[in-house]
């Protein structure tokens, strides 16, 4: 265990030591993150999900960091540059930055002015000449190293040569650096210009033809706006500070008095600004700016996809699903409780065909045929028409109309999953299938789909696609644990998220279950091919096994916890069973008697609860939502109206709301509580929330809608 790093890690989270401490131990032995919160409680001092991310994360980082460090240390001892103190200095920086800034002057680069002039034998004269001696003539001393066999061809060539040593030497130096980087620190501006000659093209961008704010006060959606438009050749984005003053001072860093040498300090010193220095910690700061503005639009799309992923499910229900279309018809797909794919085809209730009749015939059929009890329609092209169009319909009593989000859904379709799953089909069959599922578990279908697909956020595009997947991945997995799967129906994909799995596992666990059978319990898992005791202890709490012989097989209750509760019932003398379904009999229950070495109080209180409502599904029941039928189409939407809306998707800079109109309404964040300042709009609004909405204003030409929750 690397003490340094526990020391760094509890200085930036926090943390307690000794948190920090075995929660590394935990994730250096394999157990993840989400095992880690839910079931080691008592290691980590009740860390949550959030904090052990954050450690995780931490050490990953550090590694990257010492493999750079080696990378480093090796390349400079092989240039015979590496002294003790050197190396100790590289040894115990952890800043990114600073480690950089040392390795800069040993770091191989194309060959520079500096470089010709050092092969000239130039750097005792450089070295002179900064001592800026007044006594001895420049000229004088310079003429010493005119060498024509060498390249210096005269007093001039030498004295150049002489400045460029210095101009690279001041590039280099950590104190110069540092002062540049305070002023963009301070006194940063971006800048943002319309490129000329694209002022047709650009038009998106006209909020950024000719803008600049302070650096730091640029908001991420901005930023990312701005250089999306400079990737596309739109914008010319800069950023800039006072150079005039910032070189000023960098001169009077190092020139001392006046005389020749002196005035030439001064002229290396500005030319080291304005050509080396200036690019470079603009450069630098443009990534850091960039960097910012990804991290919080990611950590905004995590949280959009973690609650559309946590949307409430309608459950096992048999589920009629419509993909619906004007021109090409609407797909309809029939369900059983498992999912499983009934029967298809294609109803043509709207223009150009308008075969109302024979499509609402068709429906009822289906509907008692199959023995329907919901029905799923798509929210896209012609959702709303088809929905009004089926809740006209005569239906038996009981089953339940639902719009539903079809984000993603065709991306879904034409993938290698859905081709899997359905060889024999097209995609529009694929498509209301995944409708359809999507209406009784949001979240075992919405893991089928690459995350970056599924709409919700911004930019999702423009930033790190490296820390944008590692992050959506970290959210899916935790909303998979968190919620559970049956292990007899959860399909590879969605046990591929499962802690301690991963795709082959989950692979191995669908094939023993279709040569097999379904799983009896959880400990059939061990006859699972490669699933051994490790993978066992960090994925079974999170998969179900209803009907099996031990009930708590179908709980959160870990397999390692099932000698505590079996004492409690022999303590109580009853069964595991009696003491799940009777309160009473749980209300005699001191979980302190059962506190040991290894199981403490948080344990035994979430063990409690589980036992209280057994696999609970954390995601709430459904509500049904309906649209206002004053509204249809964005022309008849009015200033002062108030409606009803859900949220679709959530930015820095405020909330977009589906009010029917198929186009969606923004409100501003200043606007989602009026009166008062919110840094987060998540802290007001979440997806999938239904509210209601005064509209404010709308602009039929650039089809905008603003909307208020006041």
């Amino acid at each position: 265990m690397n003490a340094e790093y526990i020391s760094i890690i509890v200085k930036e989270t926090g943390l307690r030591e000794h948190q920090v401490e075995n929660t590394l131990k935990l994730l250096e032995n394999g157990a993840t993150i989400p095992f880690i919160s839910r079931y080691r409680k008592e290691s980590t001092g009740g860390m949550d999900e959030v904090q052990v991310t954050q450690v995780s994360d931490a050490l990953e980082r550090l590694e990257t960091l010492a493999k750079r460090k080696e990378t480093i240390l090796s390349t400079i001892e092989s240039q015979d540059k590496l002294t003790p103190d050197l190396r100790e200095r590289i040894e115990h920086c952890w800043d990114s930055v600073e480690l950089e800034d040392i390795y800069a002057p040993y770091k191989p680069h194309r060959k520079t002015r500096a470089d010709a002039a050092r092969e000239k034998g130039l750097e005792p004269l450089a070295e002179f000449v900064m001592k800026q001696n007044p006594y001895v003539p420049l000229e004088r001393e310079a003429g010493k190293y005119v060498d024509k066999d060498k390249g210096v061809e005269s007093v001039d060539d030498a004295l150049q040569g002489a400045m460029d040593l210095i101009a690279e030497q001041v590039s280099l130096d950590e104190s110069a650096r540092n002062l540049v980087r305070s002023g963009y620190r301070r006194t940063a501006r971006i800048y943002s210009k319309l490129v000329r000659g694209k002022e047709a093209e650009a038009q998106k961008y006209r909020d950024w033809f000719d803008f600049s704010e302070p650096l730091n006060r640029c908001a991420s959606h901005r930023l990312l706006a701005m250089r999306r438009g400079e990737a596309e050749g739109m914008l010319r984005v800069s950023i800039e500070i006072d150079d005039e003053k910032t070189a000023d001072a960098l001169s009077h860093r190092y020139v001392r008095g006046k005389s020749e040498a002196s005035e030439l300090v001064d002229e290396a010193v500005q030319d080291s600004y304005y050509r080396l220095l200036q690019p470079s910690i603009e450069n630098e700061f443009a990534a850091y700016a960039k960097n910012q503005a990804d991290a919080e639009a990611i950590r905004i799309f995590a949280k959009n996809l973690e609650q559309l992923l946590m949307a409430s499910p309608l459950g096992q229900k048999a589920v009629l699903g419509i993909d619906p279309g004007f021109r090409t018809g609407c797909k309809v797909v029939c369900l059983d409780a498992q999912g499983t794919l009934l029967h298809n085809e294609a109803i043509f209730p709207h223009p150009p065909h308008n075969e109302a009749r024979q499509a609402a015939a068709k429906i009822q059929t289906l509907v008692e045929q199959y023995k329907i009890e919901a029905i799923a329609i798509g929210n896209g092209t012609a959702g709303r028409e088809t929905k009004e169009f089926v809740e006209k319909l005569r239906l038996p009593k009981g089953v339940q109309i639902f719009s539903v989000n079809e984000d993603g859904a065709s991306i879904y379709s034409a993938s290698k999953t859905a081709r899997d799953e359905f060889p024999d089909y097209d995609v529009t069959v694929r498509g209301a299938v995944s409708i359809g599922r999507r209406l009784m578990d949001p979240l075992a279908e919405l893991v089928k789909i690459d995350p970056s697909s599924i709409g919700v956020g911004q930019y999702q595009k423009d930033v790190n696609q490296t820390e944008l997947k590692h992050s959506l991945d970290q959210t899916v997995i935790s909303c998979v644990n968190r919620v559970g799967v049956n292990l007899n129906t959860a399909s590879t994909h969605l046990l591929t998220y499962i802690s301690g799995l991963g795709p082959q596992l989950a692979q191995n666990i669908v094939d023993y279950r279709t040569e097999n059978g379904p799983f009896s319990s959880r400990k059939e898992l061990m006859k699972v091919p490669r699933l051994g005791a490790k993978a066992f202890e960090q994925a079974a709490g999170f998969l179900r096994v209803p009907g099996s012989d031990q009930p708590l097989d179908n709980s959160a209750v870990h397999p390692e916890s099932y000698t505590i509760v079996e004492k409690m019932a022999r303590d109580l003398g009853c069964t595991v069973q009696e003491l799940m379904k009777q309160p009473e009999l749980r209300a005699q229950i001191d979980i302190n008697r059962y506190v040991t070495d290894k199981v403490g109080i948080p344990t035994l209180t979430d063990i409690m609860q589980e036992l209280e409502k057994p696999g609970r599904d954390p995601r709430g029941p459904l509500r049904k939502f309906e649209f206002s039928n004053e509204v249809h189409t964005i022309e008849d939407v009015k200033p002062g109206m108030e409606l009803p809306g859900i949220v679709n998707n959530i930015t820095n800079f405020g909330a977009f709301v589906d009010i029917g109109v198929h186009v969606k309404g923004l409100i501003h964040i200043s606007q989602l509580s009026p009166g008062k300042y919110i840094k987060d709009p998540t802290q007001v609004v979440s997806l999938g929330q239904q509210i209601m909405v005064k509209v404010l204003d709308v602009d039929l030409a650039r089809q905008r809608i603003s909307l208020t929750m006041q």
